[in-house]
C-alpha cells in the first residue's frame, strides 16, 4: 500500500488511492453522483463496493484544473474478497501455490494480522479495476442527464462512458518509495546482472514482468550465436560449406531456445501464481457485451454472445482486414526490391562513391517505412529476396542498424525527453520526476495524469520478433546479425526500463502465464527458417557447382536437408519437456489432493450429515 497517502471517502472512511478516476470537466452533475453510487453501492445490489472520494477542492490549485478527479480505493475485507472472486494466487505454508480463499486465509504464508501487507499494490489496484469493469448495467435505459447515451443490460458501464467521453482516464498510481528502490536497482547503475525480474513482478505485474524476463533470456540466448558469427563473418565469408554447418547449429539454436524458454517461464509463472490459474473461469472482457445470462460453469450472470456472430464477425471483418494489411506490406516490399534493382543498376554502369552511398538508401527509406507502417496497424510481412548474396548482406546489416536506432529513439529517449519538457512546463518545484522526492497527492495525481499511457508489450513483442527473424532466417548470410542484437536488446532493457519508471503511467496489472501467442509465432518462425537457410545455402554459387549438369539433384539434396533438419527440430521439441518435473509432480499433487476433499464432500453429502453454518 501506498505509504503516508490517504483520503477520506464520504461516510468518514479513511483508505489509500490507489487508482485515479478522471471524467470530463462538463460532466452533468447527476451523471456524476450516479457513477460514484454505482460504484460505492453493495455487491448485491449490483455495485463494486468501492471507496471513492473526490480530489480535495483546495489541491485544485488554478482555474484550469480539472474539478472531477476521483480516487478510488477500497477496504482491506473487500480487497480480500477481491483476490478470491479474481482467482488470485498466493504461497500456501506447505510452499505450494494455490488459489486464495478468504476461508482459509490464515494458511497463506505471508498472511499476518488483518492481511495489510498480504496483497501487493499491484494486486490491489488489479483488483478495483476488475470490480470497475465489471460493474455493468442492469435497470438504466439511459446515463443520467444524457437521454441519448443509452445503456443496455450487461454492457460495461466504464467502457460506455468511456467511449462517449465522459470518462477521460483511470489509471493506477505509482508508489513513489517503491519506485525509487525499483529504479536504482534495474536500470540506475549499468551492470551486467540479472534483471530484478520479482520486483519487475511485485510493482507491474506477471505480463511486464514475463516480457522483460523474455527480452533478458534471448539476449543471453544469443551470445553463442554471436561468439560463433564474429570468425564466420572476419575470416571464411565465401565459404559456404562452413556456413551449411553454422546455419544448422543456429536452426536446432533456435528450437533448443524456443523449449528451454517454455520451461523457464512455466517456472516463473508457478513462482508467481499464475501457471494454474484457468481462463474458463474469468469475468468477461469489459468490452464484451450480450444478453445477459448464467454461465453454467461459475453460476455467475454474464452476457452471453452467440458463437455463430463470433465466427462471422472473424471470417467477415477480421480476416480481410489482415488480408489488408498484408497486401500492403507485400506492395510495400515490392516498391524496395525494385528501387534495390535501380539502384543496383546505376551503381554497376558507373561506380562511384556516391553510387556505393546510394546503395544503402533504399534500405534506409524501407526501414523507416516499417517504422511507421507499424505505428499504423501493428503489423509487418515477413520479406525474402531472391537478389545476390552480398546487395542481400549489405540490406540486411543496413536494415538491422536503422531500425534499432529509429527504435531507441522513438521508443524511449524521444517520449523521456517530451515528457521531461511537459514536468518543467507544468510543475516547476517538481522538475525531477516523481521517483525522486516524496510530492504531495494532487500533485502526483497532476503529473500522472499528464504522463503518455502504456499500450501494452505488443509493439515491444514485434520489436523481438522481427530481430529473432533477422538472426534466424537470415544466419548463413549474415553471422554478424547475433553481435548486433544482442547491442540492441542490452541497450533496449534499459531504454524499456527507463520509459516504464519514468515516461509512462503506471499500467495495470495483467495477470500472464506465458508470453501468449508469441510463443507460436516465434517457433512458426524457426520453421520458416529452415526452409529459408536451405534455399539460401542451395542457391548460392558454391554450392551449385556440386551439381553442374542437374538441378534437380541440387533441389533434391536441398529438400532432402530440409526434412532432415525439420525432423530435428521436431524430436527436440518432444524430448525436452515444456514444464519442469518438480513442478508437475507440485501441480500433480495440488489436484490429487482437491480430487480427494471433492471425494469426502460427497462422502459427507450422501451420508446426510448437517453442515455447519460459518
Amino acid at each position: 500500500m501506498q505509504k503516508g497517502l490517504s483520503v477520506s471517502d464520504s461516510d468518514g472512511s479513511t483508505f489509500a488511492p490507489l487508482v485515479v478516476l478522471e471524467l470530463a470537466p462538463n460532466t452533468k452533475e447527476e451523471a456524476v453522483e450516479w457513477l460514484l453510487k454505482r460504484i460505492r453501492d453493495k455487491q448485491q445490489d449490483g455495485g463494486a463496493e468501492l471507496l471513492v472520494e473526490k480530489l480535495s477542492p483546495e489541491d485544485q490549485s488554478t482555474e484550469k484544473d480539472n474539478p472531477n478527479v476521483y480516487m478510488v480505493g477500497a477496504s482491506m475485507r473487500r480487497l480480500l474478497f477481491g483476490a478470491e472472486d479474481v482467482g488470485l494466487f498466493k504461497e500456501f505454508n506447505d510452499g505450494t501455490m494455490r488459489s486464495f480463499t478468504c476461508a482459509n486465509r490464515h494458511n497463506f504464508k505471508e498472511f499476518q494480522g488483518d492481511g495489510d501487507s498480504f496483497l501487493s499494490m499491484a494486486e490491489c489496484q488489479y483488483i478495483i479495476k476488475h470490480e470497475l469493469d465489471t460493474l455493468r448495467a442492469k435497470g438504466e435505459a439511459h446515463v443520467p442527464g444524457y437521454p441519448k447515451m443509452k445503456l443496455y443490460p450487461g454492457k460495461s458501464v466504464i467502457r460506455r462512458i468511456q467511449s462517449k467521453g465522459i470518462l477521460v482516464q483511470i489509471f493506477p498510481l505509482h508508489e513513489n518509495e517503491e519506485l525509487k528502490r525499483l529504479s536504482f536497482s534495474w536500470y540506475k547503475q549499468f551492470k551486467l546482472s540479472f534483471q530484478p525480474l520479482d520486483d519487475i513482478r511485485h510493482y507491474f505485474g506477471e505480463g511486464l514482468a514475463l516480457y522483460f524476463a523474455f527480452l533478458e533470456y534471448f539476449t543471453f540466448a544469443l551470445i553463442p550465436m554471436a561468439i560463433i558469427g564474429i570468425p564466420y563473418y572476419l575470416f571464411d565469408w565465401e565459404d559456404y560449406d562452413k556456413y551449411t554447418v553454422f546455419a544448422g547449429f543456429n536452426l536446432v539454436w533456435c528450437t533448443v531456445i524456443l523449449e528451454l524458454w517454455k520451461r523457464l517461464s512455466a517456472s516463473l509463472a508457478y513462482r508467481w501464481g499464475t501457471l494454474s490459474r484457468k481462463k474458463a473461469f474469468e469475468e468477461p472482457r469489459p468490452g464484451f457485451h450480450g444478453i445477459l445470462g448464467f454461465n453454467p460453469v461459475t453460476g455467475r450472470e454474464e452476457p452471453l454472445y452467440p458463437n455463430f456472430k463470433r465466427q462471422l464477425r472473424i471470417y467477415l471483418v477480421s480476416v480481410p482486414f489482415v488480408l489488408l494489411c498484408l497486401y500492403l506490406s507485400l506492395y510495400v516490399m515490392m516498391i524496395y526490391f525494385e528501387m534495390e534493382g535501380w539502384v543496383l543498376m546505376i551503381h554497376d554502369e558507373e561506380p562511384t562513391f556516391w553510387t556505393g552511398v546510394l546503395l544503402f538508401i533504399p534500405s534506409v527509406i524501407y526501414a523507416v517505412v516499417i517504422e511507421i507502417m507499424n505505428l499504423i496497424y501493428r503489423y509487418a510481412a515477413e520479406y525474402l529476396t531472391n537478389w545476390d548474396m552480398g546487395l542481400l548482406r549489405q540490406s540486411l546489416a543496413t536494415l538491422l542498424i536503422t531500425s534499432q536506432i529509429l527504435n531507441q529513439i522513438m521508443e524511449a529517449f524521444l517520449p523521456y525527453w517530451l515528457q521531461r519538457r511537459r514536468n518543467k512546463k507544468a510543475h516547476r518545484r517538481v522538475i525531477k520526476t516523481l521517483a525522486d522526492k516524496e510530492l504531495p497527492l494532487s500533485d502526483q495525481v497532476k503529473l500522472e495524469a499528464d504522463m503518455s499511457t502504456y499500450l501494452g508489450t505488443f509493439d515491444d513483442y514485434l520489436e523481438l520478433f522481427l530481430l529473432f527473424g533477422y538472426v534466424s532466417l537470415f544466419s548463413c548470410v549474415y553471422p554478424l546479425a547475433a553481435v548486433l542484437v544482442v547491442l540492441n536488446n542490452v541497450t533496449e532493457m534499459y531504454s524499456d526500463a527507463l520509459k516504464m519508471c519514468k515516461v509512462f503511467k503506471r499500467p495495470f496489472s495483467e495477470p500472464a502465464a506465458d508470453v501468449g501467442v508469441w510463443q507460436l509465432a516465434f517457433e512458426a518462425m524457426s520453421v520458416i527458417a529452415v526452409v529459408t537457410n536451405c534455399a539460401l545455402i542451395g542457391m548460392s554459387p558454391q554450392v551449385k557447382s556440386y551439381f553442374p549438369e542437374s538441378d534437380t539433384q541440387l533441389i533434391m539434396w536441398v529438400v532432402a536437408g530440409e526434412h532432415l533438419l525439420l525432423a530435428v527440430k521436431f524430436i527436440l521439441t518432444f524430448v525436452i519437456p515444456d514444464i519442469p518435473k518438480n513442478i508437475q509432480i507440485k501441480l500433480s499433487r495440488l489436484e490429487f489432493e482437491s480430487l480427494e476433499a471433492l471425494k469426502k464432500r460427497k462422502m459427507l453429502e450422501g451420508s446426510g450429515t448437517p453442515k455447519t453454518d460459518k
